[in-house]
């Protein structure tokens, strides 16, 4: 097969990887640049060209689209599906899962357990948002952070408030949501690929952080799944529409409860602490799940 990976860096552990196990397996493959990549939209006959390059037809692509770069990233995997080439994760599967807001309706309105969350606009509603999700302490986020980036703990109401209300001075689009103590610090990054959790750690937060993120400073090691926590995982990978997902959630005292579903997650930390080849794994979905024209839109756009 000929594979087409989206990178900004072949260099990147995760592109690496998958460079090597697709090779390992026979396959050809190539990283691109999406930011590199420009189109030509046609209805008879759509094209991508690379570094004044027309590039030749890809039996699969696999997206590594980076959050800052998300538009023009999926712009260039549209045009791929476009032109027949089976995506590993499909542009609006992405799309849905990157806004973050978007992708917590869709997983509560489908029953996942999730921690409650609120969404104001108005400065005005600050005190009633602070008590709709229980009261402080509680998790401020920006919908646009990445890797724990913008996330903020405030540990009373009045830190609550000043928090918020900077935020929304700035126009800043944020979420509040409850405080989640019992996890101690500690999250359970799920990876699933097509409809099963191949693999799965326990990430904690380094002593004094709250956020469990390996870019924090967080470790990272081998946990086992109860039959809950694997249901939950496949089935909010499966209503994002995504093949291949890392699942964040929460143990909580009333059940596994979602953070986030990533569609881009990271093979560093999971192979290391699982001793599984991940990569592997998904050059091995491809073969078996990749044919042309396949592209579909899962679930609800």
């Amino acid at each position: 097969m000929k594979i087409a990976i989206l990178s900004r860096n072949s260099k990147l552990y995760s592109t690496r990887r998958l460079v090597e196990a697709a090779t390992d397996r026979g396959h050809e493959v190539r990283v691109l640049d999406h930011l590199r990549c420009y189109m030509n939209i046609s209805s008879s006959n759509p094209t991508l060209h690379y570094r004044g390059e027309d590039l030749p037809l890809y039996d699969a692509v696999i997206p590594r689209i980076g959050a800052s770069v998300t538009f023009y990233g999926t712009a260039v995997l549209r045009q791929l599906e476009m032109m027949g080439v089976y995506p590993v994760n499909e542009s609006v599967a992405i799309s849905r899962s990157r806004d973050k807001l978007r992708s917590l309706q869709l997983l509560s309105r489908k029953g996942i357990g999730m921690p409650v969350t609120g969404f104001a606009n108005s400065p005005d509603d600050i005190q009633d948002l602070i008590k709709m999700v229980g009261g402080a302490p509680l998790v401020i986020k920006l919908l646009e952070g990445t890797q724990g980036i913008g996330v903020v703990l405030a540990e009373t109401r009045k830190a609550a408030e000043s928090v918020i209300e900077a935020f929304l001075g700035l126009n800043a689009n944020i979420m509040v949501q409850e405080f989640i103590k019992e996890a101690g610090g500690a999250d359970i990054r799920c990876f699933v690929i097509g409809n099963k959790v191949v693999a799965a750690m326990k990430r904690q937060g380094a002593e004094g952080e709250f956020r469990s993120n390996l870019h924090r400073g967080g470790s990272a090691t081998l946990v086992k799944l109860t039959p809950d926590e694997r249901k939950t995982a496949v089935k909010a990978a499966q209503i994002m529409g995504l093949n291949v997902a890392g699942v964040d959630i929460l143990r909580s005292n009333r059940g596994p409860v979602v953070m986030e579903v990533n569609s881009s997650p990271g093979l560093e930390g999971i192979e290391k602490a699982t001793g599984k080849d991940v990569a592997g794994l998904i050059i091995e979905f491809i073969a078996k799940t990749a044919k042309p024209h396949r592209t579909r839109t899962k679930g609800k756009g």
